[in-house]
This record gives structure tokens, sequence and C-alpha cells, in this order.
């Protein structure tokens, strides 16, 4: 690692996370990483959010739980609705999707970000429990992150939201599945759901193990070259999944024609490259995209806007983004 660019902010608590003793990923069983995923990266529930609620909604394969983030502005449209007059105008309304490789990841483990979204966007944020694998395989995640889509978009006016001013996101494997709800609907769906914009966290893109910050970052941190394989191997049914483009993104024919985006990238993490080029291959097919590399910054990094000033700055960045997009 090029320990003399890294940033010393997140340095420090990179320093504190390995200082727990804890074995990467891939040396765990799948339980007992789910734990520690949800312990470690589950924090106070900050920053204060007019309201929280968990609901769920029926999915193509059973019930998905969801959390809604309120704030004051959607409270205030909910409540007009039904009055004499005009409705107060709805909020932004942004469906998210956790990182954990398909793998790992709960509500409460990307509460702290979705929290910040929503204050910082104004937006009402709808973050999704899906399925994961192993148990569930691609592409059942896929199927469920469309249909969150649909339901929220279906009942965005009841949270206070806006299903005009619609957008997805997510963070690592989320932002693929966010980016695969728009692949669905610009594929398969029936164009009554419009997504205004995609927010694209370090996503994950490709499956080439061999590309630059693959090779310069397999040691981590936060995050291995062995890491990505052990996700791949839990979510892909088959070597054949690799080929599907809404698996693998980079594997899609065409990537324009897709809701503006903004594609967020981090120096130190292996899946810089695959992020990069996901954004040339916007810019160039016809996707509008503010690609936002931040050069010191590791994988995950904007979970920790709390205590490094590059990852505040980069989640005020996406914030202002949503609030321009939607």
């Amino acid at each position: 690692m090029r320990a003399d660019e890294f940033d010393p902010e997140l340095a420090a608590v990179v320093d504190e996370i390995e200082a727990l003793g804890l074995p990467e990923w891939h040396a765990l069983s799948v339980g007992a990483a789910r734990r520690v995923e949800d312990e470690v990266f589950s924090g106070d529930p900050e920053p204060a959010v007019a309201d929280v609620r968990d609901l769920a909604f029926d999915g193509p394969h059973g019930e998905v739980p969801v959390r809604v983030y309120r704030p004051e502005a959607a409270i205030d449209a909910a409540g007009s609705r039904g009055d004499d007059g005009d409705d107060a105008a709805g909020a932004r309304t942004l469906v998210h999707f956790h990182g954990g490789g398909w793998t790992l990841g709960t509500l409460d483990s990307i509460d702290g970000p979705c929290r910040e979204l929503a204050t910082r966007a104004g937006a009402v944020v709808v973050s999704v429990d899906y399925r994961l694998a192993p148990e569930h395989p691609f592409p059942v995640a896929v199927d469920e992150a469309a249909a969150a889509v649909e339901w929220v978009a279906a009942n965005a006016s009841a949270f206070g939201g806006d299903p005009d001013r619609l957008g997805v996101s997510g963070t690592s494997a989320g932002a693929t599945l966010a980016l695969a709800a728009c692949l669905h609907r610009r594929e398969l769906g029936d164009g009554a759901v419009d997504v205004a914009g995609q927010f694209l966290l370090y996503p994950i893109a490709g499956d080439d193990f061999e590309t630059d910050s693959y090779r310069e970052n397999a040691d981590g941190p936060l995050l291995t070259r062995a890491d990505m394989r052990w996700f791949y191997d839990r979510y892909l049914r088959s070597p054949v999944d690799a080929h599907n483009p809404f698996a693998v993104p980079l594997r899609a024919r065409d990537l324009g024609g897709l809701p503006p985006a903004t594609v967020v990238t981090a120096g130190f993490d292996p899946l810089r490259d695959d992020g990069a080029a996901l954004a040339e291959r916007f810019d160039g097919e016809g996707t509008p995209v503010e690609h936002r590399h931040y050069p010191a910054m590791a994988h995950g990094f904007c979970s920790l806007s709390d205590r490094v000033a590059v990852a505040e700055e980069a989640l005020s960045a996406v914030a202002s983004d949503v609030e321009a997009r939607l």
C-alpha cells in the first residue's frame, strides 16, 4: 500500500479496525462474517431524522423489509394529502441498497449513511433489506431491487415523497443492485417508473481480478481481492452468471440511455478501476455521469464521514448531486 499517499485520518480508523483482530471476510464463515459486519458497522442512530419507520412489502420471493427515513419536509407533505387546495410538494425520494458483497449487510449496518443522505439531501430514503447469498444467489437480489423501486414509486406519496423525483443509490454491491434496477427498467420494464438519477458509491462493476487497482490493493485495506473472489463465489450460481450484465454491469453491450449517474471511486480500493471504467462507458455511451474520485481513500470510506474529513466532503458532494438531479 502506498502509505505516503494514504489519508492519515482514514489510516487511523483502519488501524483501529485492524486492532480488533478480525480475519478478512473470506477467512470467515458466512454466519460469522455477517455477525462481525453488523457489530463493526452498526453504530448509534445519528444524525437525527424526523421520522424512521420499519415496513415491508411483498416481493417476488417473499416479504422484503425496508426502513423509511423521512425528513421534516416529507412529513409536512404527507400530512397535507387530502386537504383542500394544492398538496405540499413531495420530497425527493431515494431507494438505497446496502453493500456487503451480496452476502453481508443489514438495515442497521447502513443506518448511518441513510440518515446522512436523508438529512443532507432533504430526501425520503428507503433502505432495502434484500435477500442475501449464498442462500439466495443471483438473480434474487436483482429481482428484489427492481421490485423495491416499483413499490417505492407506487407508495412515495404516502411517505411524503415525490414519485417524479425518484432516484436509486447504493454502496459497493448495493451500487451494483441500484444500477441493475435501472438496467432492469430499461430492458424489461413498462416505463411506468421513471428513475431520475443513480448514485453509485464504489460499485462492483466487473469481475477481472487483474486490473491495476486489484493488483495494487490486493491486500486492502478494508476490502481485498480474495474477499471479492469469495463474494462472487457465493453470489453467482455458476460461471455463466458472470456473463449477465445484471450481475456484472461491465458485461452490458450498451450502458447508454440510463438515468444520470454519480460514480464515486477511491484510490486504495480494489474496485477503483472498475468504477472508473463504468463512468467512462456511461460517458461514451450516452448516460450523463459525474465521476467523483478520491485518490487517498479506501473502499467504504463514505461511511466514515464523522471521522474522516475527505469522507465528509464526498458525502456532501453526493448529497448535492441528489439535490440537483431529483
